[in-house]
Order: C-alpha cells, then structure tokens, then sequence
C-alpha cells in the first residue's frame, strides 16, 4: 500500500494518528474527492476485488468504484494507518420494506475506544463515521441517521427533513474477506436485475451537497430545496462532464 498516493488521491494532508478525528477527516476526503461509479460494468471492464486491482484502479487511474471496491480499499488504508477494521456483510433495503440478500453492500466497522461505522461506498448517505453503538440520533448535513437492532442486525435508518425514518441497510458484525463478496460482486456486474447493470451512475459528495451523472441527466444539489437537472445531449457533453466534475477519463 503506497499510503503517500492514497492520501494525495483524497487530497488529504492532516494527522495520521488512528483516532476518531482522523477517521472522521479521511472518510470526507474520500467521499469528496472518489466518486460511487458502476462504469467499469458497462465498459466490459471486470471488477477485481483484491487490494492491489483496486489501489490501481481508484488511486493510480484516478477511478472511483462501487461498495466492494470503495469500502474494501478504505479498508485497506485504514490498516496501513493502524486503525482496526472489519469488512461488513450488509442486505439493503428494498421499497417492498425487506431487505436485499447479504453481501449486497459492503460496510465497515472500525473499533477504536468507541465503535464506529465507516461507509464511502453507498453514494447519498452519512458523510461522517457513525458511532454504532449510539441509539439516538445522530445528525449530519446529508440528514438524520440512527443504528437500531434488530435481531441479529443493525439497520441503519436515516431521515432527511420532515420524512419518517427510513432504512437504508442492515447488517452484522461478522468479519468478512474479498472472498465472500464475489458472488453478489459478479451478481452485480452481470444480472439484468442488477440496477447497476440498468444504467451508468457516477456520484460524489460536494462540501455542501453532491453531483450526479445518471446516465445522461447531471444533477446538482447544494442543500434543502436546491436541486438543478438537466439532460445531457450528447456522449461527448457526457465526457466533458465525466471529466471535468468527477475527473475521469474513460478510454
């Protein structure tokens, strides 16, 4: 692990001590400046989940990625920075009010003298760690979040606004590898019903907001009520954009 490219990849230039503020710190870097992106599936490029593939991938391509690659290189840098850290099994929620199987989503739980759960692969969602052993509700600028049990799980929930709380995903805290995740991570990459075989997505986190590219819709939000979308004409206005707001250059 070159942790000196890691961290210039994030544009991160603060402590390196395993503590909460550096936790907190390197997990906004990350969802600022690496976007959540499925273009390696729609240009027949094969998603390996091994840590030298995804270093080369997100940090020396300058790529962003999805669950398993994001989380699972998050992971590997916090090692190297001597954080503990496990790899999570995650169902999502689905809007029929279950969940989707585990190991549709990949999260991670990093154990320093309180419990926190790290995530910056799952595109609109807490910006900072979450404590996970917290009930209450814990608010963010992307909205309120809350980790409830339930049974054997832990269902994070998030509210935004007005709204009624809302599940996002559920998981376990049984430690995971690379390993695990390759069936739903070939699931993801080729089954129709796959939503990330439907369309392209690339999304990142802006210091007040987020952008998108959805296929061929950018969209724009920079806080409650301030949301622009606008269709895009043509796959080389697509590029431009690709290039300019997420700086990715696909070839």
């Amino acid at each position: 692990m070159n942790v000196e490219a890691y961290l210039k990849r994030i544009e991160y230039r603060g402590s390196l001590e395993p503590t909460a503020q550096t936790l907190r710190y390197l997990h906004v870097a990350h969802l600022i400046s690496v976007p959540f992106e499925n273009l390696s599936i729609h240009s027949g490029e094969p998603i390996v989940l091994a840590d030298d593939a995804l270093f080369s991938k997100i940090v020396e391509r300058k790529r962003g990625g999805f669950c398993y690659e994001l989380n699972g290189l998050f992971a590997a840098l916090l090692r190297a920075l001597g954080f503990e850290v496990s790899m999570l099994a995650a169902g999502v929620a689905n809007d029929t009010g279950g969940f989707g199987p585990d190991f549709d989503h990949m999260t991670l739980v990093v154990t320093l003298d309180q419990r926190w759960l790290a995530d910056v692969g799952f595109g609109d969602s807490f910006i900072e760690p979450l404590l996970l052993d917290e009930r209450g509700e814990q608010v963010q600028q992307t909205g309120s979040f809350r980790i409830v049990e339930a049974g054997p799980h832990f269902v994070l929930q998030q509210r935004k606004d007005d709204e009624d709380w809302k599940p996002r995903y559920r998981f376990t805290l049984d430690p995971h590898e690379y390993a695990d995740y390759d069936e739903m991570c070939r699931y993801q990459q080729t089954s129709p019903e796959s939503h990330f075989t439907q369309k392209r997505i690339c999304s990142r986190a802006t210091h007040n907001g987020r952008i998108t590219l959805s296929d061929m819709r950018f969209i724009t939000t920079a806080g409650p009520g301030q949301r622009e979308e606008r269709l895009l004409e043509t796959q080389e206005e697509y590029d431009r954009i690709l290039q300019q707001q997420f700086g990715i250059a696909m070839k």
